[in-house]
């Protein structure tokens, strides 16, 4: 059984419960240690109780970096009692770090895996503290053997034309975990508002777009309860200036806490029609390369994604004809949008998503267990395809191929 020594930025983030649930669906045994930014129970593994490299906060970059450098500095004492790994995977460029750290104490010859799902804006600025921080990750990547990240925009805007990095890659896309059966079911049926009752939009997931909710808000009074926003996830507090008291005062809006991802997910769609499938937060850089979970999850449940032009989103969207997309970000472009919203406008956009059934929105237990397989390659000293900026396929052969 193959050994994974998952390194994490953030215990409690729900995406670091997904992938070690992949990890174990796919024949791994996994050992996860990381720092913790805020208690989230709802993110815990059954049986496995991780290990805690420290405490770091949302936002503050400076106090995250000391809290790298000292899990560093004791990496001996900290991951003392674990077992050796066959491969270290670490989420994010800080932990990328605490890997190459990690190394010198189970051995050089440990494979490291580079997991990116994000590029911060810091890696994208052209000064000196930009230079700096690519710089750091060109030196602490010539030690990895595979990086993994989950749009191609990420490939073509970041790793092949700014990163130093020169390093094959395996691109996972944030599809839904489906491990109960290997033939998922049906993607769920369109449930009509009844007549009378408003349109519902979810913004689902990691909630740091201080835009956006101002957006939605200022759209939802606008409309005057015939649209309402639905919130759930875990809010970034530090991206708010108060987060739960502009939430309180929106007639139309409603924050519903946490879930469990990917058990809740069938829940909390069939709950809204529409998916809010856009992010400001790092607006013409990562927030426009992504391709969110939402967007995923909201199609695997028969909910409609709206996006905004000229992001990767839109770009996925449209070369399948699904989903409404927004010309311009505004409260008067949603408007229009909805002006025009009826059943059948409806009805037809629900049509289109289950037109291509649930396979290219989730990821099976044969998928996971060829993840795991990709990994035991660099365990058994066997290098992953050395091609320079190689962009592996994605591993679940029914998903429809990047086009764009």
């Amino acid at each position: 059984m193959l050994k994974i020594l998952y390194l994490v930025h953030d215990l409690a983030d729900p995406a670091v419960r997904r992938r070690v649930l992949m990890f174990q669906s796919g024949g791994a045994q996994v050992t996860l240690a990381g720092f913790r930014r805020s208690e989230n129970a709802l993110t815990a593994v059954e049986g496995l109780t991780p290990i805690e490299l420290g405490k770091t906060a949302d936002g503050r970059f400076a106090q995250r970096i000391g809290a790298v450098a000292k899990s560093c500095l004791a990496i001996g004492s900290r991951l003392g009692k674990a077992a050796r790994p066959d491969v270290i995977v670490a989420r994010n460029l800080e932990m990328l770090a605490v890997a190459n750290r990690a190394t010198s104490y189970f051995g050089r010859d440990v494979p490291i895996v580079y997991e990116c799902l994000d590029i911060h804006r810091l890696l994208l600025r052209n000064d000196v503290v930009g230079k700096v921080l690519r710089a750091a990750e060109t030196r602490l990547g010539r030690n990895a053997g595979l990086l993994i990240t989950s749009s191609p925009a990420f490939i073509e805007q970041y790793f092949r034309t700014i990163s130093g990095l020169d390093l094959p890659t395996l691109l996972l896309q944030n599809q839904v975990l489906d491990l109960e059966d290997d033939d998922p079911a049906e993607v769920a049926l369109a449930t009509l508002p009844s007549p009378g009752l408003p349109w519902r939009i979810g913004w689902f997931g990691a909630l740091r777009c201080a835009k956006s909710l101002a957006l939605l808000a200022n759209f939802s009074r606008a409309m005057a309860g015939r649209v309402e926003i639905v919130l759930r996830g875990r809010p970034a507090y530090s991206e708010f200036e108060d987060f739960d008291g502009f939430v309180r005062n929106e007639p139309f809006m409603s924050f519903h806490g946490s879930y469990r991802n990917p058990e809740d997910l069938a829940r909390i769609y069939s709950d809204v029609h529409f998916s809010w499938a856009i992010d400001f937060f790092e607006e013409g850089q990562n927030s426009s390369w992504l391709l969110p979970n939402r967007l995923y999850e909201s199609c695997r449940h028969g909910t409609v994604p709206i996006a905004l032009a000229g992001t990767e989103t839109a770009r996925f969207l449209a070369a399948r004809n699904l989903g409404f997309i927004l010309p311009g970000a505004s409260p008067d472009r949603l408007t229009d949008l909805f002006a025009s919203m009826n059943d059948q406008t409806y009805g037809a956009a629900v049509e289109r998503i289950q037109s291509l059934g649930p396979a290219p929105w989730t990821f099976s237990r044969a998928d996971c267990q060829q993840v795991v397989k990709r990994l035991a390659t660099l365990a058994a000293g066997r290098p992953a395809m050395r091609s320079a900026h190689l962009l592996a396929q994605p591993l679940a052969t029914k998903e429809t191929p990047h086009d764009e």
